[in-house]
């Protein structure tokens, strides 16, 4: 479920909301019940947590290399 930012239109105040992509926008602002404006946002963007993405879940296994000079 994504966040989703609103702008009080009453006292400014700016926050994000975590609700359902099926849920109807909120009208009100929890802190002076003014009218809401839902904001444009840039765009759901990967989050990456941990030590890596690529390191951890689809690198593969180092490949023994063939060396021409050992006898």
């Amino acid at each position: 479920m994504p966040n989703y930012d609103y702008k009080c239109i009453g006292c400014g105040k700016v926050f994000e909301f975590f609700q359902s992509i099926n849920a109807e926008p909120i009208n009100e602002c929890p802190e002076c019940n003014g009218e809401l404006k839902k904001l444009i946002g840039a765009g759901s963007t990967p989050i990456f947590k941990g030590t890596g993405f690529y390191q951890t879940d689809y690198k593969s296994k180092p490949q023994k290399s063939s060396d021409s000079t050992k006898k």
